[in-house]
């Protein structure tokens, strides 16, 4: 949710989805899973989570 704003950062939703065994799913708003996605706070990773995402729930996340 977007009230939680301070947690939606892109480490912390990348870790969530890459230590999912069998399934993964996200319960929320899209707009705060692209502010997580877009939220480079902190050390720079070089992931393609964005791109995975995307690819995942078919286009390109985007805020509604």
């Amino acid at each position: 949710m977007t009230q939680h704003y301070a947690m939606l950062q892109r480490n912390l939703l990348y870790t969530g989805v890459t230590r999912g065994k069998r399934l993964v799913v996200l319960v929320g708003q899209k707009k705060a899973v692209a502010i997580a996605v877009k939220n480079i706070s902190g050390r720079r990773r070089w992931s393609k989570l964005d791109e995975w995402l995307g690819a995942k729930v078919g286009g390109e996340l985007t805020a509604q």
